[in-house]
C-alpha cells in the first residue's frame, strides 16, 4: 500500500456512533499490523479519552495544530495499543469554530498539518464533531474519503442530506477527489423490526457503499470507553469486537481491490 489514506468519520447527528467506530476501527488495523494515527477534531473528546489518553497531561492538541502553528508530530500521543496513536482533543477546541473564521487558509488547516507527516502512517483517521462547521470543513478539505455512521433508529436519514450536500460543496470548491467510501450501520438490533427497517432503506439507499458488516447494539462497546481501551482490548471475544474486527478486515479489502 502507497502513501496514506485520510479517512473523516462524519455525521452532524450525535449519538450514532461515531467516535466508536473511529476509535475501533482504527485499533483493528492496528492490530492487523498497519500504523495508524487518530485524530479527534470533536470538542468533547470521546476518542481522547476513549483512548486512555488524561485530559490533564495533554501538552499540545489539535487546537494547537489548528490555531497555535504546532505540528501534528508534537500532538502525537501514543496508545495502549501498538501501531495506533492519537492526536488528542481539549475543551479548547469548543471556541476553534469561532477563532477558525479570521485565520488565512482556514479550510485547509489541517490538511497542511498532515501533509507535514509524509508517508509514515498507513491510514489516518478523523472524528469528526457532530455539526457541518469549520471544523468538519477542515476534515473534509484533508480526507479521500468520508465514512458516515449511521444509527439504526427513528429518523436515521433525517439531515443525511444536508451531510451528502456539505460533502459535495468540499468536493466542488477545496476537494475534487473526496469520496464517501463507505456507510457503517450503528446500533443494531436485529430482534428488532425497526432495525431491519432502517438497515433496508440505508442499503437502498447507499447500495454496495454501505457496508455489509453492521455493529450490533452492545453494553460491552459502551462500557469500554469508561476503561479507556478500545473494545478488542477490552473484552475481544464480544459481540461488538468480532463486528469492528469484521470492519476492519472489509475496510481493508476495499482498500486493496482500490489499488
Amino acid at each position: 500500500m502507497s502513501g496514506t489514506t485520510v479517512v473523516a468519520l462524519a455525521n452532524q447527528k450525535g449519538g450514532v456512533g461515531k467516535s466508536t467506530t473511529a476509535v475501533n476501527l482504527a485499533a483493528s488495523l492496528a492490530l492487523a499490523g498497519h500504523r495508524i494515527l487518530l485524530i479527534d477534531l470533536d470538542p468533547q473528546g470521546n476518542a481522547t479519552s476513549g483512548l486512555g489518553v488524561e485530559r490533564g497531561s495533554i501538552e499540545t492538541s489539535i487546537y494547537d495544530v489548528l490555531l497555535k502553528e504546532s505540528s501534528l508530530e508534537d500532538a502525537v500521543e501514543p496508545t495502549s495499543v501498538r501501531n495506533l496513536f492519537v492526536v488528542p482533543a481539549t475543551i479548547d477546541l469548543a471556541g476553534a469554530e469561532i477563532e477558525l473564521v479570521s485565520v488565512l487558509s482556514r479550510e485547509t488547516r489541517l490538511k497542511t498539518a498532515i501533509g507535514s507527516t509524509g508517508d509514515e502512517y498507513d491510514f489516518v483517521f478523523i472524528d469528526c464533531p457532530p455539526s457541518l462547521g469549520l471544523l468538519t470543513v477542515n476534515a473534509l478539505t484533508a480526507a479521500d474519503e468520508v465514512i458516515i455512521p449511521i444509527q439504526c433508529e427513528y429518523y436515521a436519514l433525517e439531515g443525511l442530506s444536508q451531510l451528502l450536500r456539505n460533502i459535495q460543496l468540499v468536493t466542488g470548491s477545496l476537494n475534487p477527489e473526496l469520496k464517501v467510501g463507505g456507510v457503517v450501520l450503528t446500533m443494531y438490533d436485529g430482534r428488532t423490526k425497526l432495525s431491519k427497517d432502517v438497515a433496508q432503506q440505508v442499503r437502498d439507499y447507499f447500495g454496495e457503499v454501505a457496508y455489509k458488516t453492521v455493529i450490533p447494539r452492545s453494553v460491552r462497546l459502551s462500557e469500554a470507553p469508561s476503561y479507556g481501551e478500545p473494545i478488542e482490548a477490552f473484552d475481544p471475544m464480544s459481540r461488538g469486537a468480532i463486528a469492528y474486527r469484521h470492519l476492519g478486515r472489509e475496510f481493508l479489502e476495499r482498500h486493496t481491490a482500490e489499488e
